[in-house]
Order: C-alpha cells, then structure tokens, then sequence
C-alpha cells in the first residue's frame, strides 16, 4: 500500500461538518470501548453500532462504513495492547478518547470520489459531507483503496490509500551504519551527517511558550490560543524531523544494496543513558523503521546486528578495549590501527553485518567471504 498526503480547503460549513462528524465519531468509539469492557465479542460489538443508531439518531448523519471502521479502530487497537503485554511491556487499559486526542475518521472502500478538475484544486467529494477543495500536488497512482480524514491544529489532510506499490532502486555500494547523537550518522567509509536535533533548536521558544501558558486562566481564549501556539510548534518539529529522515533514508536506498545498522533497544537506552531528550530526538526508530520499508520495496538488505561492543572493538583485529564517550580517537593497543571512534565502529557494525549475510559480487569470492578471510589474515599478523 502507498499513502498519498494532500491538503484540504473545507468552507466554514463544511468544516462544522467535519467537526460534528469527528464528535459523533469519537462519541460511537468511547462508546464501543465502554461496551468492550463488558467481555463482549466482536460481532456483538459491530452490531451494537445499529443499536446506538436507534438510540441516537443523528448518528445516522455519518457515512456507515466510517462508524464501523470506529470498531475496527477499537479491535486494533485493543490487538495491539495484548501483543505488547506478551512482550512484557508494562501497558495500561484502553483509554476513552478526549476531544483533542481524536484525529481521524476513515472512509474505506466507499463513500468518496476524486474529481479531476484539470485546475489548481481538485474535488474530493465525502459521503454526507460534500464536495471539498484538495490540493493535489501530484499523480496518484493505482486504485484508492481507502480515505483517512486528519484534523491537525488549524488545518485539514487526507491521506490517501492506493494499492501502487513504492518503488526505489537500489545502488551498487554496502555500507555499515552507526547511529549516534551529535553525528546522527556515520558511515564506514568515515561520512557523517550531522544531527540537527529540531526538538533542541526549538526549545528555548518552546519553554517561552509554556511559561506564557501557565500565566493564562483556566479556561480563558488565551489560554486557548496559547495551547494552539504550542501545538503547531510540535506539529512543524515533528514536519522537520520526518523530512529529514525521508531525505536520508531515500538516499541511502539509491546509493547501496547491503547496509548492516545496529539492533538498538533504543527504550533501555533513555532509561540508562541519562541523554533520553536527545536521543527521543534523534528518532533512531523511525529512522529504522522507514529504512526497512524502503528497502524492502527496493530490494535493499538491511542487516541488524547485536550492539554489544560496537565501539569498543577493533574493526582490524577484533581487540577489545575500553572507550570512554570523551574519548573521540580509537587507538588499537594490539595493533596500532587509528581511527575515528564512529568510523570504526561503522566498520565493525559491517563486518557484523557481512557474517550474516551474503552479498554477491563479480569475484570468485562474495563479499562475506573476502570480510571473513581479511579479518583472519589481520589476527594472524
């Protein structure tokens, strides 16, 4: 599946539309959690919404298939809950959704039509709400499977479903990765990309921002504002992030065909570290994650190796040795080898990587085996 975003332009009576839409939404979900709660099944839950219809009829004002996908939300959600607490993960219950944290209404199949006007702005039209203006920057390609309605702070997106597949292709080069917090990046070959921390550089204006808030009264329009000056703050901080990590992603698809990245338990490490504010920042997750998606659609292999030691040990000879974090030069105490502490340890995250797995090349040898075979020759010397 490909996700298409595009901005939307509702008038102010389509837009008290939405709203009352996104109200009776969240009013069917809060409700079906309640009923949840009873140790209901599935289908007793998905024929409670005809119940509730009868009960309030304006509910009735909303397309079918948007309040049945409130139960489907429901269900995911609930899925997900379970999965974590198998893992071991310390979850609570499911929440009741307030006003502000309901952001999305779904049209699944049916219920809407993009209408081509051949003109700056496009026609999306919405079962029971209308025809609403949408810019459509590009070409959508394949069938739109489904519509996701978001309601950011001063504005409204659709994110649109289709079945086209994304498609990268992939470079010819293969790279070790590591991941840090003052370089966001460093390669083997010793390229950095420096970390620009959007959470940082905005923080002082943020701090203002909330120090303003806690002046406002309590339910004061300017409080309000207030509140809505913070929220396009992290709304912009989380645009700025994303664009960064698309844009380095996207181009280490095109530029390799094999990276080894280290298996962080990036949850442990906010614990333990000391530095969780940068390293939230940083978004190693995201990154990761978006790595795998865009080398899977290209036909890139990512390998991820075990962390232990990837700064300490000797890309040459595989010594071990202490390396406290001010210490930005590794100096091989067996076999003199100097380098940048984050170039090595990018080059042993590859070696790692290359036991692993296997990447052809036009020698006799496969790149795994020419690793292995220089890594023996440097031990015996």
């Amino acid at each position: 599946m490909r996700t298409y975003k595009f901005r939307l332009y509702p008038t102010k009576k389509q837009e008290e539309t939405l709203f009352k839409h996104f109200d009776l939404c969240r009013f069917i979900y809060n409700q079906l959690l309640a009923e949840l709660s009873n140790n209901n099944t599935e289908k007793h839950i998905f024929h409670y919404i005809t119940v509730l219809k009868k009960k309030q009829p304006e509910l009735k004002q909303v397309y079918s298939k948007t309040l049945q996908n409130e139960a489907k939300k429901l269900f995911s959600n609930f899925k997900k809950l379970i999965s974590m607490k198998k893992k071991g993960i310390k979850v609570g219950k499911l929440r009741f959704k307030g006003q502000e944290r309901f952001k999305t209404i779904h049209y699944n199949q049916s219920g809407f039509k993009l209408i081509n006007q051949n003109t700056r702005y496009n026609i999306l039209h919405l079962s029971k709400i209308g025809d609403i203006k949408i810019l459509q920057h590009r070409e959508i390609e394949g069938k739109i499977k489904s519509i996701i309605i978001k309601r950011k702070t001063d504005s409204w997106e659709a994110h649109i479903v289709t079945d086209s597949k994304y498609q990268l292709k992939k470079g010819n080069n293969i790279i070790g990765i590591d991941l840090g917090v003052t370089s966001f990046l460093t390669d083997n070959n010793g390229n950095k990309i420096s970390n620009p921390l959007y959470y940082k550089q905005s923080l002082e204006k943020l701090k203002l921002l909330q120090q303003n808030l806690s002046k406002k009264k309590r339910g004061s329009n300017n409080r309000y504002k207030t509140k809505i000056q913070i929220t396009k703050l992290h709304e912009y901080i989380v645009q700025q992030r994303n664009d960064f990590l698309h844009k380095i992603t996207t181009k280490l698809i095109k530029e390799n065909k094999f990276m080894g990245v280290e298996k962080l338990d990036i949850r442990n490490m906010k614990i333990s570290f000391y530095n969780s504010r940068n390293i939230n920042d940083s978004s190693w997750g995201k990154f990761l994650s978006m790595l795998d998606n865009k080398a899977e659609s290209a036909g890139c292999q990512v390998v991820k190796v075990n962390p232990v030691n990837t700064t300490k040990e000797c890309n040459k000879c595989g010594n071990i040795q202490n390396m406290p974090i001010w210490q930005r030069q590794y100096n091989c105490q067996r076999c003199g080898m100097s380098m940048d502490r984050d170039t090595n340890s990018a080059k042993v995250i590859l070696n790692r990587a290359l036991e692993q797995g296997t990447v052809e090349t036009n020698n006799s040898l496969s790149v795994k085996q020419e690793a292995l075979t220089s890594r023996v020759v440097h031990k015996l010397i």
